[in-house]
């Protein structure tokens, strides 16, 4: 669901799993972990569709990566528009030196 949780949390389910012996899913939503690569990017694009901010920033990321600099800006914008702080705080220092 691209949800972040800290790590502890992470563990905590993980360990609740093992120890009812359930299938891995995710630590936020419960739903089945995807089984694909396609699966996931599916679940992702639905996400940023969904004005999900976190996936919303993590979409600017793979733009900035991939060279697409304006697009990678709109996206880290619209996170920030949202009440996603990472863009402004990480991200916008770099973009500024491009």
């Amino acid at each position: 669901c691209s949800k972040m949780i800290c790590n502890g949390c992470d563990y905590a389910n993980k360990m609740r799993e093992f120890a009812e012996n359930l299938r891995h899913k995710c630590p936020f939503c419960r739903d089945p972990i995807p089984n694909s690569e396609a699966k996931a990017e599916a679940k992702f694009i639905q996400r940023v569709e969904a004005n999900d901010p976190v996936a919303i920033r993590e979409m600017g990321v793979r733009q900035y990566n991939d060279g697409d600099h304006e697009s990678a800006f709109e996206y880290f914008t619209k996170a920030a528009g949202l009440s996603d702080v990472d863009p402004c705080r990480k991200t916008a220092p770099t973009l500024c030196q491009t």
